[in-house]
């Protein structure tokens, strides 16, 4: 299966994308690392958003294929963004699955989005207004998803999204 985690920077996505692929195991492609990757050969941040999402799709594709499950993390913010996975999965022929991960309280994820430290070299990780410009245009999610909670413990939320996974018996 294609599995979507979405959400606002520094909302904990990578975190829990990296937390179930260790569990299933998946392949876990994160626009943040390749995005880091393109900006190092200096294609520049305004020309990378697009060109990472549609380097995910052609990396998912094969692996999808050849039965791997595959965790895509990134924001997909907009209607666009998330049409591509729905393409992606249904070129594939496998369920996809979102799971859109949000930090209701306000100031921790302005904590979290300053202190957090940067494990992508080469890549700028966005700053708190950054994050809010994000958020503006954030389109309201209305499809099928779990929504997780990322200031609840960690194990519960793994724990549930392996259950809408229908993997929680792993």
């Amino acid at each position: 299966m294609l599995v979507q985690v979405c959400g606002l920077p520094g909302a904990g996505k990578s975190t829990l994308s990296a937390a179930i692929a260790e569990v299933l195991p998946a392949l876990s492609l994160r626009v943040d690392a390749i995005e880091a990757a393109m900006w190092k050969y200096d294609i520049p941040p305004e020309q990378s958003g697009i060109a990472a999402y549609s380097v995910m799709h052609a990396v998912a594709i094969p692996n999808l294929r050849r039965g791997r499950t595959v965790i895509a993390d990134a924001v997909s913010g907009v209607e666009a963004a998330r049409a591509g996975w729905v393409a992606t999965a249904r070129e594939a022929g496998v369920p996809l699955r979102v799971i859109e991960v949000v930090c209701p309280d306000l100031d921790e994820h302005r904590r979290r989005v300053e202190q957090r430290p940067n494990d992508l070299p080469g890549f700028t990780l966005p700053t708190w207004e950054q994050v809010q410009r994000t958020a503006d245009r954030y389109e309201p999610r209305t499809d099928d998803r779990l929504v997780v909670d990322s200031t609840r413990p960690q194990e519960e939320t793994v724990r549930r999204a392996l259950r809408f996974l229908g993997a929680d018996d792993r």
